[in-house]
């Protein structure tokens, strides 16, 4: 086994993974990568070996007012993204039932938009789809990300029960600037995270690889995400989209994409690391070994302006990960 992973095994003891070491993994190359993939999953393993697939339903797209660089919701963008106001409630409550019926128990409400600031029209729908849902699957959790709250908007979700808020940093705090929107400051998203922790609401929080940051930056980020405490971690691979200013971004080699799983991983071992957007189309025919590299969960069904997979071939692929790598045991 290389030297520097042998290091790293402390965390299979409980021991944190300092700053240094990390960066010392994210060097590795060739086999040595393997040897971090087989030991983010053993860490996986013993620290959070439960799995959540869950699905998600675009409720409201297009027209948002902020310039996120990997966006095709932005209205700073040309894009060819649908453009539709908040969905009813019952249309919500027919992709949760969708979902649930082939096997999902995860169910996310997302909005585009800046944020929550008062209990408007918009926000009471998803409030009441939250109910309607949770009513009629008792063991179904329901989540939401609609973008930034305040201190009435985060206690009010809470009051719903809500199972997480999506919240995501995308990049190094550092970085946020350059790499992803000016129109806004990553510290409201910080101080949304803040607040839901206070208030006892489990947050998903993560990241866009590939939006041209470095890997010291994605390491910064999961120091940063285990510092707040964040529950779930998300990690979406870019997939350029015609229009926005990433549109000629080069894909992310595999290799680079399975040392920030899990370096994630063993930065955040109590954490579930969920893949999500560009894990069937931009990694193809890697994605096994990136859920090999210390995820336990992915988002099923397709995303918000991208396409995913079906959810009953993503659960048998789910089957066949529990039975190689002992994931949900």
């Amino acid at each position: 086994m290389n030297e520097t992973v042998r290091q790293a095994e402390a965390v299979l003891e409980g021991k944190p993974l300092d700053a240094a070491l990390a960066r010392a993994l994210g060097l590795l190359a060739g086999e040595d990568v393997l040897d971090l993939v087989a030991l983010s999953n053993r860490v996986r393993n013993r620290f959070s070996p439960g799995f959540q697939a869950c699905s998600i339903i675009n409720a409201k797209s297009g027209l948002c007012s902020e310039n996120c660089r990997f966006c095709a919701q932005s209205s700073h963008h040309s894009t060819q993204a649908e453009i539709y106001p908040m969905v009813p409630v019952d249309k919500m409550l027919s992709a949760a039932e969708t979902a649930y019926a082939k096997g999902v128990r995860s169910f996310c409400i997302v909005a585009s938009g800046y944020g929550v600031k008062e209990a408007d029209d918009d926000f009471q729908t998803v409030l009441r789809a939250i109910d309607a849902i949770r009513g009629r699957h008792p063991g179904m959790g329901v989540s939401a990300s609609l973008g930034v709250l305040n201190e009435t908007t985060a206690r009010i979700l809470a009051e719903h029960g809500i199972e997480h808020y999506n919240i995501n940093l995308q990049t190094a705090p550092g970085r946020y600037r350059d790499l992803i929107a000016d129109t806004h400051k990553v510290e409201d998203r910080i101080a949304s995270i803040r607040l839901l922790k206070r208030h006892g609401v489990q947050v998903c929080s993560g990241a866009i690889l590939g939006a041209g940051e470095t890997m010291d930056d994605r390491i910064a980020l999961a120091f940063t995400l285990n510092e707040l405490r964040v529950d779930v971690i998300p990690l979406n691979i870019l997939v350029p989209i015609k229009g926005t200013p990433l549109e000629n971004r080069a894909p992310l080699p595999a290799v680079e994409v399975a040392k920030t799983v899990a370096l994630f991983r063993l930065i955040n071992p109590r954490a579930v690391v969920k893949l999500a957007a560009g894990r069937e189309t931009v990694m193809n025919d890697f994605q096994g070994l990136l859920m090999l590299a210390g995820a336990n969960g992915f988002i099923t069904g397709g995303y918000l302006t991208t396409r995913g997979r079906e959810v009953e071939r993503d659960m048998e692929f789910r089957r066949h990960l529990e039975a190689f790598a002992g994931a949900g045991n």
